[in-house]
């Protein structure tokens, strides 16, 4: 019996609800913008209930959500310093916002929102657009100082400088790439294993073997599960180093 394996089926957007058109292109409300939205209520419903008490001695959720919020808080500390505090609600939400939607992901036959290189684009160019934005609001054009070596002589200034500017502009790049990269490849290669699994069992004698594609592909679960926190706690990470340019800019 043919198996159809079709491991990118799985990533293709599905209008929900037809907003309408501009030109000949549809204008819809997807499932992806579903789960982001179901994402931001997930973590608002945390949020509240965790701080609703408020005790002395934390509750479960109070204490789960303490961890998390002192683990991204000591991560932009790092990276940043003191400046960094204001800073901590993007990072914050950043972080929780990329969890979820990670965890959404493992769900069986859920959407994998951040498989989606847009998306994946979007967040990073919001972060790089608040360090551009608050750099030039807070330092003027000492900002751009960021692009200007100190100590280097004038002359290698003409070619260190559009390298300095080719690196910093391929920071949104490399960001959203390697989140998108990472859940998209995991979600294909976990799609292909679950598909060996059918194949074999339908396969007759040949169905002795599939335990061995179902443990792969156990382990694999497994492993994008951590690839699902880790993933988030990278783009935080990166988020709060991006950060410190727009607090501490030049060399």
């Amino acid at each position: 019996m043919a198996v159809n394996v079709d491991p990118i089926h799985q990533f293709e957007l599905k209008p929900l609800v037809s907003l309408g058109h501009i030109g000949s292109q549809e204008i819809a409300f997807t499932q992806s913008a579903l789960y982001m939205f179901a994402a931001v209520g997930v973590i608002a419903l945390i949020t509240i209930a965790a701080t609703a008490s408020r005790s002395v001695v934390p509750g479960r959720m109070q204490s789960l959500a303490e961890i998390f919020y002192e683990f991204i808080a000591d991560t932009l500390h790092q990276a940043t310093g003191d400046g960094g505090k204001k800073f901590m609600p993007l990072v914050f939400s950043l972080f929780m916002f990329v969890l979820i939607l990670n965890l959404f992901g493992m769900i069986p036959y859920a959407f994998a929102v951040t498989s989606h290189l847009i998306i994946t684009f979007g967040l990073a160019a919001l972060v790089i657009g608040v360090v551009i934005g608050y750099g030039v609001m807070k330092h003027g054009s000492h900002f751009f100082g960021l692009f200007v070596p100190s100590g280097v002589p004038k002359p290698l200034l003409a070619i260190l400088v559009p390298i300095e500017i080719i690196s910093f502009v391929s920071r949104p790049i490399s960001l959203s790439v390697r989140l998108f990269a990472n859940v998209l490849a995991g979600h294909i290669a976990m799609k292909i294993f679950a598909f060996f699994v059918a194949a074999l069992l339908s396969a007759g004698a040949w169905s002795v073997l599939s335990p061995l594609p179902l443990a792969l592909t156990i382990a694999l679960t497994a492993l994008e599960f951590l690839v699902a926190a880790l993933q988030a706690y990278v783009f935080a990470t990166l988020t709060a180093i991006y950060l410190n340019d727009a607090l501490h800019p030049g060399h």
